[in-house]
């Protein structure tokens, strides 16, 4: 399984990223975006279900961030807008094998998004 997240960078408050995360060598149930800023535990941003596209946002991203996914392609999607100085972090993709336990979890090697003030 790999797992290769892409698109992150430096750009100023109240601008937009795109995050693409691509997953191959299974089939994946539920994908998802993890974050992590220095000093802080990983946290979970959003997830979306393979089957019925169903979506899940943390309160701090909701109205600002889109996740999407492309079936096809296995690719999963993260738009960011709006960004602010705290949605600062490395940004992981999470493929999940499985809906019911046990399941399995892959990681992306990370990508960074910093955004200035």
């Amino acid at each position: 399984v790999q797992v290769v997240e892409s698109g992150g960078g430096l750009v100023q408050a109240g601008g937009s990223l795109r995050l693409s995360c691509a997953a191959s060598g299974s089939t994946f149930s539920t994908m998802a975006w993890y974050r992590q800023a220095p000093g802080k535990q990983r946290e979970l941003v959003a997830t979306i279900t393979t089957i019925g596209g169903r979506t899940n946002y943390a309160e701090s991203v909701k109205g600002r961030f889109t996740i999407s996914r492309d079936n096809v392609k296995n690719t999963v999607y993260l738009q960011m807008n709006s960004l602010k100085p705290e949605d600062t972090a490395v940004y992981y993709c999470n493929a999940r094998v499985g809906s019911m336990w046990p399941t399995r979890d892959y990681w992306g090697q990370g990508t960074q998004v910093t955004v200035s003030s």
